[in-house]
């Protein structure tokens, strides 16, 4: 019931042409291929094209090529969820004046590691640390999964995972093919009790629903080693922990000069943790579309983005606002 009444309000307030299209010119932002990325793009889009008139663009990326495309083309004008740890470009693109950091996008920063399924660490508690996973790579079905091609991730994994001898110890460091099958693959392991070893992160609908161990990795985190690691062109020697991450959203220089106004709105979009694990468990739970979670989060958490939003958007979005 709660879905049916979710997907009447998105067909009521994702429709388009509501607010009048003369505040706000043509806006292009990231959709990143992982699922709390999807979320705030489908949250920031609707704010946009209806509390300020602007005809928005959804641009599939990643991290790599989303600053990649900035870089050479000066597209999409925002970037948002931009997982920073793992992304050498952002701050060469930050010096040289081409983007500005509009706000920490996850108010907590972002969690990333080697994780191992809580089960697994109940059966075999030696699991939970690096010498555990490198002394049993059988216990682990020989196996690491990492990211796909595109994101950061996979450098920084490639890297650390022979460094830190796991290559050495029997390990094969599987390459997955998108987001979906790395999700997949934990859900499937998960729900046969499987082994399974690889990199994750959190916030996503997948730590919400399955309880899993962090890799203690045994040494400190070490910016040198990390950024070199996470760089394609860079192949680092020594090792490292992974820290917690600033995730972020920019904007383009030229984009902020041209729209102030939704420059400011996207300094303001900053979510807790624990909102978005809320409406990724609620999206997971209902098998909900990412609009259909924007939707979620827009009808149940005014108290959140109402102050997101400059008095002339209020005015249009009233109706929203007003609702219980």
């Amino acid at each position: 019931m709660r879905k049916l009444m979710i997907g009447a309000a998105f067909a009521a307030v994702m429709a388009p042409g509501v607010a009048a299209a003369d505040t706000c010119g043509e806006v292009t932002i990231t959709e990143m291929n992982w699922a709390s990325s999807a979320v705030i793009t489908s949250i920031a889009k609707f704010l946009m094209q209806e509390g300020y008139g602007c005809t928005v663009s959804t641009v599939p990326s990643s991290t790599t090529p989303s600053l990649v495309s900035v870089a050479e083309t000066g597209k999409p004008d925002i970037v948002t969820e931009l997982w920073i740890n793992g992304a050498p470009a952002y701050q060469e693109l930050q010096d040289a004046g081409k983007i500005i950091t509009s706000a920490d996008v996850l108010a907590d920063g972002g969690r990333e590691g080697w994780w191992v399924p809580q089960y697994m660490v109940d059966k075999h508690p030696e699991l939970a640390t690096l010498e555990g996973i490198k002394a049993n790579p059988e216990l682990l079905g020989n196996r690491f999964h990492n990211c796909p091609d595109g994101w950061a991730c996979k450098n920084t994994n490639s890297d650390l995972a022979t460094n830190f001898g796991l290559v050495d110890a029997g390990y094969e460091v599987f390459l997955h093919g998108s987001g979906e099958t790395l999700a997949s693959s934990i859900a499937a392991a998960y729900e046969n009790e499987e082994p399974w070893l690889g990199y994750y992160w959190s916030p996503d609908p997948l730590m919400a629903k399955y309880k899993m161990v962090e890799v203690d990795l045994g040494v400190p985190y070490d910016h040198e080693v990390f950024t070199c690691a996470a760089n394609a062109d860079c192949t680092a020697e020594g090792v490292s922990s992974w820290p917690v991450g600033p995730v972020k959203t920019v904007v383009t220089t030229d984009f902020a000069e041209r729209e102030p106004a939704i420059a400011e709105l996207m300094s303001n979009m900053s979510f807790k943790n624990a909102d978005v694990l809320e409406f990724l468990d609620w999206m997971e739970t209902n098998k909900a579309t990412y609009d259909e979670a924007a939707v979620f989060f827009l009808t149940t958490r005014q108290d959140v983005w109402a102050d997101w939003i400059n008095d002339e958007a209020k005015e249009k979005l009233a109706a929203l606002l007003n609702k219980s």
